[in-house]
């Protein structure tokens, strides 16, 4: 009997119990969904987090303020202010496998252009700092020495900024004012998207470190002009990473006379490693739900057998009326097997289809992105194939080892 025949058949005898093959394929349908979205949404989540990494800017350490005691009682992380702009131009100095230490310095402050205000993040910088954050200006140009070093008012702003106050267009030499001190833009930044923590790193506000210590920000930390919010540092070569961080300690501990036993009044941070352990967290728990996606095909081949056991009970006759008229063992274990696969791939595309679906949902509702790869999908609904035909044997052999007399005479 030819192959098309025997896909006839097996097609035949599914119809004529739809309703028991649907439910059949129903758990083919969800372990297979079940495998397409959780895979999806977790490369989408993977590519959002290394996205993130790459828009951080690459081999960045981050020096950070330490904690400030009040009452017996530690306060949090940056409360003391001890970082200043001539630490950063020391590391610089003195630190051969450093290439940039820019410091930085920030605050929320209204903006007002014309008729519009918007309230964003200001940060007093230098050159240095897109170097490290590597940030391109795509329209106008950087600060130069002189703006940075006079406290010339000039401004670099982010698309955030340009769209909240000049409605999308870009403005390099327009006027706006950060509080009531007039900037002129001279440059927009490339767009970066979120940030670690959530906020558009397109929402800010760049200006010369000088012009915001003297003009804008002022004594933000406390009662002294010269406190940093920070300062990144752009290594050479990232493998030299623990040799670089040991070497700041050492110069910061000096600079800032520090005794040996005494805890150092900074701290040093990769901002790297919290997004490295969140993809490693959205890593682990994707292989998690793909297991229990895995267990639930596992289900529906079980199903498969089960059904299929039933079918081979309930045509008993009909296997052996066939055998009587020439068919052979290999066809009947064919007929079995294809009913099988055909019951496993219509559940496999049909939770591929699902899958998709729900993937994209949840990306939308959550704000994540979604990547669907067509391996996957495929690999979904060859691995629902290897199932039906894994549960399906033992049935199909069991109808091919019938007797065709005693299979006659059932009833």
């Amino acid at each position: 009997m030819s192959p098309v025949e025997d896909l006839r058949i097996a097609a035949r005898a599914l119809r004529a119990n739809k309703l028991r093959s649907a439910l059949t394929a129903l758990g083919i349908i969800v372990g297979v969904a079940a495998v397409v979205c959780m895979v999806s949404v977790g490369a989408g989540a993977q590519a959002e987090v290394s996205e993130k990494i790459r828009t951080l800017g690459a081999n960045l350490l981050l020096v950070l303020p330490g904690a400030h005691n009040a009452g017996g009682a530690r306060l949090e992380s940056g409360t003391q202010p001890t970082l200043t702009e001539e630490d950063a131009a020391a590391i610089r100095r003195e630190l051969v496998d450093v290439q940039v230490a820019a410091p930085l310095l920030s605050r929320s402050m209204p903006l007002v252009a014309l008729n519009k205000n918007w309230v964003t993040l200001v940060a007093g910088i230098n050159t240095d700092y897109l170097v490290a954050r590597e940030w391109q200006v795509t329209e106008g140009r950087s600060f130069t020495g002189d703006e940075t070093t006079s406290g010339a008012k000039v401004a670099i702003v982010g698309s955030v900024v340009i769209d909240e106050l000049f409605d999308g267009r870009a403005r390099v030499g327009e006027v706006f004012r950060i509080g009531n001190v007039p900037f002129t833009v001279i440059g927009v930044l490339d767009k970066k998207g979120l940030g670690a923590a959530g906020r558009s790193q397109d929402d800010v506000v760049f200006i010369p470190l000088s012009t915001a210590k003297s003009r804008v920000l002022g004594a933000v930390h406390g009662t002294t002009r010269e406190a940093l919010d920070f300062i990144s540092i752009k290594m050479s070569d990232a493998s030299d990473r623990p040799e670089i961080e040991r070497n700041i300690e050492d110069l910061l501990r000096q600079r800032h006379h520090i005794r040996g036993d005494a805890p150092s009044d900074f701290r040093i941070e990769n901002p790297a490693d919290l997004l490295t352990a969140r993809g490693a967290a959205i890593r682990t728990l994707g292989i998690l739900l793909i297991a229990v996606a895995a267990v639930s095909l596992v289900v529906g081949g079980i199903s498969i057998m089960n059904i299929m056991l039933v079918s081979v009970t309930e045509r008993t006759r009909e296997i052996g009326l066939r055998m009587a008229v020439g068919a052979s063992r290999r066809d009947i274990r064919w007929q079995f097997l294809i009913e099988a696969l055909i019951l496993s791939l219509i559940g496999g595309i049909a939770g591929a289809m699902l899958g998709a679906v729900a993937a994209v949902a949840i990306a939308w509702n959550a704000g994540w992105p979604v990547l669907i790869s067509p391996w996957v999908i495929m690999l979904a609904c060859a691995f629902a194939g290897f199932v039906g035909i894994s549960f399906g044997l033992y049935p199909a052999q069991k109808a091919a080892r019938l007797d065709p007399i005693a299979a006659l005479r059932f009833e």
